[in-house]
């Protein structure tokens, strides 16, 4: 009787652990997956196709539009992949410089194959569309370079050292593109610590380079000296500006966001921004001199400005009546904060409707919803109830047993 006790008791203690197992084991499981792989197909006009991708609360994966670059996909014509945050499951295919994109497309956070035939006409297959294994993740950073005008089509040569293994395939290496500001840039994996900027097919070059794998700046002669910094040059001597701004009183919590355009730097992490603070009058926000974008939001970015271009390394003034309707100032106009209408003539009432794919992506509505919360927390609640009922069970069982048991002796 009782070695039949202690059998029991033993298999309970045993299925209990494994019980309050399952949990740590999927988070697991989960927390392996960090990364997906998309691979995209698009039309022989779209060129150096790239993704942009954000999550549901509008954190982007990426530093600026028009995302990540998409690499060929081996022995697999005119596909391209890249690899994105699991929780990144908001996306967009686009090309030519983000000149022409797909509209959003949600994903499951998974492996995805999406087809673009237009930009009005992508599908998406979780099913494999391609042969072969897709290249392991390898994380990157960024390597701009600035040259001579002599120095034409400049690419990068990157290597390890000591042991000599290099990035590229072949000598001169990567060729760098350009950039909207005078520079040049591409990426190189993590790995690398000396490089080689070089142009006219490799017949220039820098000396060998020893760098830290981090974003980095190099300024080059025309006769090869170099020097780098891990600061933009450009950038790093701009003092900060900031925005002053009068929002409609029904709207909530106003926020701002803030970005250089055309290359989509992005001054904050997440949409809908950084929250306006009051200063008197006015809801204030300092943000970097460079910035020549920002859009006025609130109630969670559900409510927003059209793009604003406003001038770099100047203070400025918003008067927002409406989302459709704001007028911007490089002077303190005179105007109470219940009232949105200046006296003074603005130095820029006219919005600026450029094409911004940064913006596009923010979302319309980043509110929580109610019906998910509720599915989450009766989730969390059958999984603290799921152990306890087994126990229970197995408890159930036992003590059948044991009255069995002393049945029999009888």
């Amino acid at each position: 009787m009782k070695k039949c006790i202690a059998r029991v008791y033993a298999a309970i203690c045993m299925l209990v652990m494994l019980v309050m197992m399952v949990p740590a084991m999927t988070y697991a499981a989960e927390a392996d997956q960090t990364r997906v792989a998309i691979s995209v197909k698009v039309p022989e006009d779209w060129q150096d196709p790239c993704v942009w991708a954000w999550s549901e609360d509008g954190t982007n994966a990426f530093d600026a539009w028009p995302g990540e670059a998409c690499e060929a996909t081996p022995d697999n014509d005119g596909w391209y992949y890249v690899w994105v945050p699991a929780w990144a499951n908001h996306v967009i295919v686009n090309a030519n410089e983000g000149t022409v994109q797909t509209g959003e497309l949600v994903l499951d956070g998974k492996d995805a194959w999406i087809t673009v035939s237009d930009a009005d006409n992508a599908e998406v297959s979780y099913d494999a569309l391609t042969t072969g294994e897709i290249p392991a993740y390898v994380e990157k950073f960024t390597i701009h370079a600035k040259v001579d005008e002599s120095w034409q089509n400049p690419c990068l040569w990157a290597w390890s050292a000591p042991d000599g293994t290099n990035a590229f395939d072949a000598w001169p290496g990567k060729a760098m593109k350009a950039d909207d500001n005078g520079w040049y840039s591409v990426k190189a994996p993590i790995w690398v610590n000396s490089i080689i900027v070089n142009a006219n097919e490799g017949s220039v070059q820098t000396e060998d380079l020893s760098i830290d794998p981090a974003e980095i700046w190099v300024s080059v002669e025309a006769d090869g000296t170099a020097d780098f910094s891990y600061k933009d040059p450009d950038k790093a001597e701009i003092p900060n500006v900031t925005v002053h701004v009068i929002a409609p009183d029904d709207w909530a919590a106003p926020s701002l966001w803030a970005w250089s355009a055309p290359d989509g730097t992005n001054a904050f992490a997440a949409w809908p921004g950084e929250a306006l603070t009051e200063d008197g009058t006015w809801l204030v926000k300092e943000i970097p001199g460079w910035v020549n974008s920002i859009i006025v939001n609130g109630n969670d970015g559900s409510v927003q400005t059209s793009d604003i271009s406003i001038e770099t390394e100047k203070d400025v003034w918003v008067v927002v009546s409406s989302a459709e309707d704001y007028e911007l100032y490089y002077e303190e106009p005179e105007v109470a904060a219940d009232d949105a209408t200046a006296d003074s003539e603005p130095a820029d009432t006219e919005t600026t409707d450029t094409e911004n794919a940064v913006t596009d992506t923010e979302p319309a509505d980043t509110q929580t919803d109610d019906a998910a919360e509720t599915a989450t927390e009766n989730t969390q609640t059958n999984n603290m109830v799921l152990p306890i009922v087994i126990v229970v069970i197995v408890v159930v069982i036992v003590a059948g047993v044991v009255v069995a048991s002393k049945k029999k002796t009888k």
